[in-house]
């Protein structure tokens, strides 16, 4: 499991398909919250730090697809 504290405020998650996801708001736990600006229902939502593969140059790579990542997304409350 990649070190969350190597996930930064403001960095592009990207899905192992190379499609953007969300953008880091910040760390909380095991999960990383998405600012909400990316979301489609204007709300932040969280995913698993679980599914990074890993951390280079800002970017935060998962290790599933965009699409199933997304699927995973959970709702801030």
């Amino acid at each position: 499991m990649i070190d969350a504290s190597t996930i930064k405020e403001h960095a592009q998650v990207i899905g192992a398909d190379g499609i953007h996801v969300g953008v880091v708001d910040h760390v909380d736990g095991n999960r990383i919250k998405l600012t909400k600006q990316d979301s489609v229902d204007d709300k932040h939502h969280y995913i698993a730090a679980s599914l990074v593969a890993e951390v280079e140059d800002g970017v935060v790579r998962l290790s599933a697809n965009a699409d199933v990542a997304i699927g995973f997304e959970e709702d801030a409350e």
